[in-house]
């Protein structure tokens, strides 16, 4: 079962380094594309407000190695964005960190967008018809009025982007393999472990993963319970 050694490598340390900015940069990109397609998702009486929420969602029920190869194959060097990033001289994303960031921010995209979409339907439109009527333009009511009234919507989505991306394996694994300090995140180092039977090593890390959701949920239902209070 390999030796007990609770010590982590460097290599683990730097899948921890990774993982955790790997998160920090998609939980940025996600709230700041995730926001205006929550708003649009929130107001919109477009007959494409189905189709376009139900593909936001897809996530939630694809398994992560289908959404990782058809990602892994539209980032090739045949695909249509891997001919994309090769004419901009580029290259390829797939097995790099850029990669492994487009792949977490389409994983991820629900956990952004739901909660900041839900807030901003249960504001409703009176704060915004009020501030209409104080001759407030509309970037205006959104900066002054909606995004304040939803500041709870997007700390949860912010808190939930970013646990997720850090508990990701399946798409990080095939789009970006397992390079150790490129593309080996702290997921794919347990499972390391755990192949080659250094099962205290794994325990290490994943006993980190597990104390890092508990308060990440904790925190979360805390702030839910504060604010029904």
């Amino acid at each position: 079962m390999g030796d007990i050694h609770p010590a982590l490598t460097n290599a683990d340390w730097a899948a921890v380094w990774l993982t955790f900015k790997l998160a920090s940069v998609v939980t940025i990109i996600l709230m700041l594309v995730g926001t205006p397609i929550a708003w649009w998702l929130a107001r919109t009486r477009s007959k494409w407000k189905g189709p376009v929420g139900a593909l936001v969602a897809l996530p939630l029920v694809l398994p992560p190695t289908v959404l990782g190869f058809y990602l892994l194959v539209a980032m090739g060097p045949y695909g249509p964005v891997g001919q994309f990033t090769q004419w901009l001289g580029i290259g390829l994303l797939p097995f790099t960190f850029a990669g492994l960031v487009v792949g977490s921010v389409f994983y991820s995209l629900p956990f952004v967008v739901q909660p900041i979409q839900n807030a901003f339907e249960a504001i409703g439109e009176r704060p915004l018809e009020v501030a209409a009527t104080l001759r407030a333009n509309p970037w205006d009511s959104f900066f002054t009025v909606m995004l304040p009234l939803a500041k709870p919507g997007f700390i949860t989505a912010a808190i939930l982007g970013f646990a997720h991306t850090v508990g990701e394996f399946g798409v990080v694994l095939m789009i970006g393999g397992n390079i150790p300090e490129k593309t080996r995140v702290v997921s794919v180092a347990i499972y390391d472990h755990v192949e080659a039977l250094e099962y205290a090593e794994a325990h290490v890390l994943a006993a980190g993963m597990l104390i890092f959701s508990f308060l990440v949920l904790l925190a979360l239902y805390s702030r839910k319970t504060s604010v029904w209070k």
